[in-house]
């Protein structure tokens, strides 16, 4: 991964220019070109409040619906030959919210590949950088820009991989879903760096905050009535690309008990705990009182989707991973080690 932009950039420190780009000014897409048009296949909440557009009125639909007859031909062109050539680009473009409004689009364009080099998708990151007759961006605005780009684009390509694995299991409304929920997890982790802002270097988080959000997000998305969801969680920091699999994993579990842990059951019980290793490590332990284990099922295993994600993900983290049938229900315990180890 690269490393984060230290230092004074035109005035401002990496921690306050990652501060600028909040939630709620930076946006995200992806787009398939896999399928006919390049569609979108996701996009977070920030477009939805730059645009104007809801989830449902933008995915499915080729970005140039966001073009007007005041956009520059140009512009446009420059946008296609980025993507036609496959390669990292930015563009200031004018687009349309939903209500006819103009802004200038500050575009950042690139490709994620497979590990043949292949085009999965394209990532875009937009910023509104003003009305149609100025650009207002902090100073220092490109080079931030670009390392959360770099990082978005990593950590993505780490998701393409699941994403490949499950087109092969699942419809096409599997897929997005999922990709959906997985992306929000990074998307949660971004949230949790822009509100660092108290350093240059953003190379580690607050575990326990993000843990914490990713499964509240689950329990919101997932959660089911009558199922309710404790967190209990140690002051803990860890490298981002540690917690970047962490919160995958995490991610992966509760879904996978909200799922099928309550199974003819009104009522139940998830408890996440964060706690501290004595050896500088991370124990992240998922218990719930469900149903458990059906007699004879393993989990995971790579001959389950779920399963080859998650032991692909504790692999990447040199960690250990146990799943064990409690007194009731199910006990998930992740161990990582003391980053020196990993």
């Amino acid at each position: 991964m690269d490393k984060p932009v230290t230092g004074d950039i035109h005035g401002l420190s990496a921690g306050e220019a990652f501060q600028t780009f909040s939630r709620s000014n930076v946006a995200m897409v992806l787009t398939n070109p896999k399928l006919d048009d390049n569609p979108i296949v996701y996009v977070n909440d920030a477009f939805v409040r730059l645009t104007g557009y809801s989830r449902e009125m933008a995915i499915g639909r080729n970005c140039r619906f966001l073009q007007g007859e005041g956009t520059d031909p140009d512009d446009i062109a420059k946008v296609r030959r980025i993507v036609s050539e496959h390669r990292e680009g930015a563009v200031d473009v004018l687009n349309y919210r939903a209500d006819g409004a103009t802004f200038i689009n500050h575009l950042f364009i690139t490709p994620i590949v497979n590990a043949r080099d292949k085009v999965e998708y394209f990532l875009g990151i937009q910023i509104n950088a003003g009305d149609q007759t100025s650009v207002h961006l902090p100073p220092g605005a490109d080079k931030i820009m670009r390392e959360i780009q770099h990082r978005v684009k990593n950590h993505l390509s780490m998701i393409v991989g699941m994403i490949r694995l499950q087109a092969r299991e699942s419809t096409a409304a599997d897929e997005y879903r999922d990709l959906s929920r997985r992306v929000e997890s990074l998307q949660l982790l971004y949230e949790e760096l822009t509100q660092i802002g108290t350093g240059d270097d953003a190379q580690e988080i607050q575990l326990g905050s993000y843990l914490s959000r990713v499964a509240n997000a689950i329990g919101h998305i997932d959660g089911r009535a009558g199922v309710r969801m404790n967190i209990i969680a140690d002051a803990i920091t860890m490298p981002v690309d540690s917690a970047t699999r962490v919160g995958l994993i995490l991610s992966e579990v509760l879904t996978n008990a909200m799922q099928h842990a309550f199974e003819g059951r009104d009522k139940g019980l998830v408890e996440v705990r964060l706690s501290a290793l004595s050896d500088g490590g991370a124990r992240v332990s998922v218990s719930d009182d469900g149903v458990g284990i059906p007699h004879g099922v393993k989990w995971p295993e790579t001959n389950s989707l779920g399963g080859r994600i998650v032991l692909g993900l504790v692999d990447g983290l040199n960690a250990t991973f146990d799943v064990t049938k409690g007194a009731s229900g199910t006990v998930v315990t992740l161990d990582v080690p003391a980053p020196s180890d990993a």
